[in-house]
């Protein structure tokens, strides 16, 4: 990651709360992201890099909304907080006709066979849980598009989050947050890719939406 870049994740991390023991999530600075299900679309343009939330459709147990967090490679920020309009990078360039936009590093702590290539990286874990009212639960998966064939990638690892009753624990999610696992070449072969790589575009994060309010998301620099 550039020198410039570090400075930035590090004063996000230090305002980031330490976690407290019995939640799962490993202690030290990190950098902090909150996905919030809403029921009623945002109209602001929420495009501050100052945020990190980021607000996506609600929907219920019986009604999936889907939502798309677009990612681009960089420093940690939230580019566009609302996923209800035009999608925005952190250079204010519009990238979608809807969707919320996020920019991180390519991660090269996990195993790829199509490893980073070039830009911003670094070594990092991602943990995520689901809060808000007991009963709602989401699905993330990261996809991509092929830009020989235009068609929409998406890896076939997901992260679950559910929100039962009782404490909420952080689990592990890097490799299903920061890669994909699909056959991108036709033969028939899983390979892992990590974002930003193995000639895919336009990168995003589906999220499929069941009623649950808050995700949180944590980034540990390794």
């Amino acid at each position: 990651m550039r020198a410039g870049g570090l400075g930035l994740v590090v004063v996000a991390a230090v305002l980031a709360a330490p976690a407290h023991a019995g939640n799962g999530a490993p202690s030290g600075p990190h950098y902090n992201l909150n996905i919030i299900g809403v029921a009623k679309g945002k109209t602001a343009p929420l495009t501050n890099s100052d945020r990190h939330t980021i607000f996506v459709g609600l929907g219920g147990n019986n009604d999936l909304v889907e939502s798309r967090i677009y990612l681009a490679q960089g420093d940690f920020q939230v580019c566009d907080g609302n996923a209800f309009d035009a999608a925005f990078n952190c250079a204010g360039t519009r990238i979608a006709s809807q969707g919320a936009a996020f920019q991180l590093p390519c991660n090269t702590n996990i195993t790829t066979l199509i490893p980073c290539s070039a830009g911003d990286t670094a070594s990092y874990e991602v943990w995520a849980r689901g809060l808000g009212k007991p009963g709602g639960k989401a699905t993330m998966t990261t996809c991509a598009t092929d830009p020989t064939t235009l068609e929409t990638v998406c890896s076939t690892e997901n992260v679950l989050l559910v929100r039962n009753t009782g404490k909420s624990t952080f689990k592990n999610v890097t490799n299903e947050l920061s890669s994909l696992m699909a056959d991108i070449n036709g033969d028939g072969i899983l390979e892992r890719v990590a974002l930003f790589s193995g000639g895919l575009q336009d990168f995003f994060w589906q999220f499929d939406n069941q009623g649950l309010k808050l995700t949180q998301l944590r980034f540990y620099l390794l």
